[in-house]
């Protein structure tokens, strides 16, 4: 008979060597996640704008009587963007009075009405801006420019970004829900409800009315999704639909609290539905989705590693895209120093662009260039099928991070908002930081 020193023995060889050698069932180790956690909170401070603070000198101070968060630090985006602001909250470090400030300032300069501008563009009832001027609070609702009167370029799209409304809606979800104002809910923002902003925001974007897929083609286009606005997007759209289920599902969720059983359960379904669609409609035989049906059908990193968190993508359809990514990565296809491409090399559409329609060069910007805000995403993906590579993923990105390290000095730009092996682009910049940070401190 074995003695139970020898079964004990035996029985630690058997599990799995993360737990066997005292490591952290983790994509980052204790001290990367410090690290992390505190350029978090200082990139945050840097984005701070407070009543009265000037930090442009082509714009006035911060005239909205409290305190907006841009996107990055420095002298980098002079006015409150949404998704930005949006995709960080999560971080933990938004005080309630903060976000309380922003939720409003968004809901009051929401259009209630179509308007029309001198491009020829729209901006439907329900739009939300993409930014907002500090020192007036005009809306901005299409990207490329401050000017309230000379918005609406059709470079830009025919009508606004459509991530904003669902942003919206996530603002909304997280204040009520970290801190337990469903009154907020039924608080009047120019004579409307906030419940009723939201469904007006929800019902903003042109879906197919069978799959609810956000679609659009040439004389409806709107961008997608903010952080590739550079980008020509027709069709059926991934991105901005899996931001549409993200939200269906916050939705039912507020409703839910208010006692409304009947549109929490129409909003379920409704997530149910977009689920399914996207599954049918974008999947590729490799498993990863494809950005849209139309012009700029790419195979889309970010949309395949934000299906995966947000369980749209799961089981077989999961372990393949992982897979995918995994091999991307290790081929040199995917990164560079950490940092992310939108369309995996290979994947380019030619050796002129990554995308099949775009407004900058191939490997600049969105085109190309590499990013760290769905570094969390995709290292969180590649750990479903190899978790040694993950986190060799996770430490490339936090050294670079260290490398660049801005409170180093003003040479120091890290966390950029993206950079190639020869340009660097925004520096101090938030999502880059808060949106891994997000993924990075759950286990």
């Amino acid at each position: 008979m074995r003695s139970r020193i020898q079964i004990l023995f035996l029985t630690i060889l058997l599990l799995p060597c993360s737990f066997a050698w005292g490591q952290p069932n983790s994509l980052l180790d204790a001290r990367d996640l410090s690290f992390l956690e505190q350029m978090v909170k200082d990139v945050m401070e840097a984005s701070r704008i407070y009543p009265g603070q000037k930090i442009s000198k082509d714009f006035g101070p911060n005239q909205t009587i409290g305190i907006l968060i841009r996107p990055g630090g420095r002298n980098s985006y002079p006015a409150f963007w949404i998704r930005d602001y949006a995709m960080s909250i999560e971080s933990g470090y938004v005080s309630q009075q903060e976000q309380k400030h922003m939720l409003e300032l968004t809901a009051k300069t929401q259009s209630d009405s179509l308007i029309k501008t001198k491009w020829g563009t729209s901006i439907p009832k329900g739009s939300i801006a993409d930014h907002i001027r500090i020192d007036d609070g005009k809306p901005i609702y299409f990207p490329g420019t401050y000017s309230f009167e000379n918005q609406g370029e059709k470079k830009w799209g025919m009508q606004p970004p459509f991530c904003d409304q669902f942003f919206f809606i996530q603002m909304a979800y997280f204040y009520v829900k970290s801190f337990s104002q469903t009154a907020q809910l039924t608080k009047e923002i120019r004579g409307v409800k906030l419940i009723d902003r939201l469904e007006l925001a929800y019902q903003m974007p042109p879906s197919n009315s069978q799959s609810h897929l956000l679609e659009v083609n040439d004389s409806n286009r709107g961008v997608d999704f903010g952080f590739r606005d550079a980008i020509y997007i027709t069709g059926k759209l991934c991105y901005a639909s899996l931001l549409k289920y993200q939200a269906a599902k916050q939705m039912a969720y507020l409703y839910g609290i208010m006692g409304n059983k009947s549109k929490a359960l129409r909003y379920q379904q409704e997530a149910n539905l977009l689920k399914i669609s996207i599954i049918r409609t974008f999947s590729d035989a490799r498993g990863m989705l494809h950005a849209s049906t139309g012009i700029s059908s790419q195979l889309d990193v970010w949309a395949t590693a934000f299906a995966i968190h947000l369980g749209i993508l799961s089981n077989q359809s999961r372990l393949k895209a992982a897979q995918y990514l995994r091999d991307a990565y290790l081929n040199g296809k995917l990164t560079q120093k950490g940092n992310i491409r939108h369309v995996i090399k290979s994947d380019d559409f030619s050796p002129t662009t990554a995308w099949e329609k775009s407004a900058v060069s191939i490997n600049t910007y969105q085109n190309g260039a590499y990013w760290g805000t769905p570094v969390g995403w995709v290292s969180q993906a590649i750990a479903y099928v190899d978790i040694q590579t993950a986190q060799k993923l996770a430490k490339e990105y936090v050294q670079e991070l260290r490398d660049g390290d801005f409170r180093k000095g003003e040479s120091f730009g890290s966390p950029w908002e993206c950079f190639n092996d020869k340009l660097t682009q925004n520096p101090v910049y938030l999502t880059s930081v808060a949106v891994p940070f997000i993924i990075f401190k759950k286990k």
